[in-house]
């Protein structure tokens, strides 16, 4: 992962506003971002890191994403547009949601930290931060919301690495893509459970992305040439799966 400093709109500049199971919905992530160079930034280093991310840029916005998709993390800038940052923490606390949110902003003050962190904030990360940062910390979040802290799955002779994004295979380590990657985890968390196409495209790609007609079969394909055949089972007419390995 390069690193890659990102700065964004300072929160305090914005005066008169208020202040702020393992399945495919785990790694789908919606960022909450006004300032629309950085958000790019943003949403293209998590997209590379295996997330898939829906990038929208007002409070407003955010909610309704929240109602209509299941989200595995929320990135939230507090200086938004109209409804801030906190508001819409305290609304999604209010909800009742239990999804993990990290917070970004400029201000730096322990006040500012302990207001987002009582109001239910996971974690805090300070503009300018490296983007390798970010991505350590919404992996680690949705570790701890998932219940699975540990970092190693292994079926086999297969081990993934899911913190440093890394493969092993007979003790030698096998180059992967993003989306191969992503598939690979997806399956591996789900061991022994058919995912459909549609399930793995959702895990795959961001809200509003072009999708190929045949993008899962050649990440499938390629992730059998790279481990063993007999890897992923192709269930006709329903979908993959890594079957167990007592099966």
């Amino acid at each position: 992962m390069p690193k890659v400093t990102l700065s964004g709109r300072d929160s305090d500049r914005q005066a008169g506003r208020s202040q702020h199971s393992v399945g495919v919905k785990q790694m789908r992530t919606l960022l909450v971002e006004d300032d629309a160079l950085l958000g790019e930034g943003v949403a293209d280093g998590l997209t590379q890191a295996g997330f898939s991310v829906r990038h929208v840029s007002s409070g407003e916005s955010a909610k309704v994403a929240m109602l209509t998709e299941p989200m595995g993390l929320v990135v939230l800038d507090l200086g938004l547009p109209g409804m801030s940052g906190l508001e819409v923490l305290r609304w999604i606390r209010g909800q009742q949601m239990s999804i993990p949110v990290l917070i970004l902003t400029a201000r730096d003050t322990v006040e500012d930290k302990v207001q987002g962190l009582d109001l239910g904030a996971d974690d805090y990360l300070i503009k300018p931060f490296e983007l390798a940062e970010l991505v350590a910390r919404a992996r680690a979040l949705m570790r701890r919301s998932e219940g699975a802290s540990a970092p190693l799955l292994v079926h086999g002779r297969l081990e993934l690495d899911t913190v440093a994004h890394r493969a092993r295979f007979e003790d030698r380590e096998v180059a992967l893509t993003g989306r191969e990657f992503a598939i690979l985890l997806e399956l591996l968390r789900n061991v022994g459970r058919i995912l459909s196409r549609n399930e793995l495209e959702e895990r795959l790609y961001g809200w509003g992305q072009e999708i190929e007609s045949n993008a899962v079969e050649v990440h499938i394909h390629h992730l059998r040439r790279k481990f063993w055949r007999g890897l992923i089972r192709t269930v006709r007419g329903v979908g993959y799966t890594v079957r167990r390995e007592d099966a």
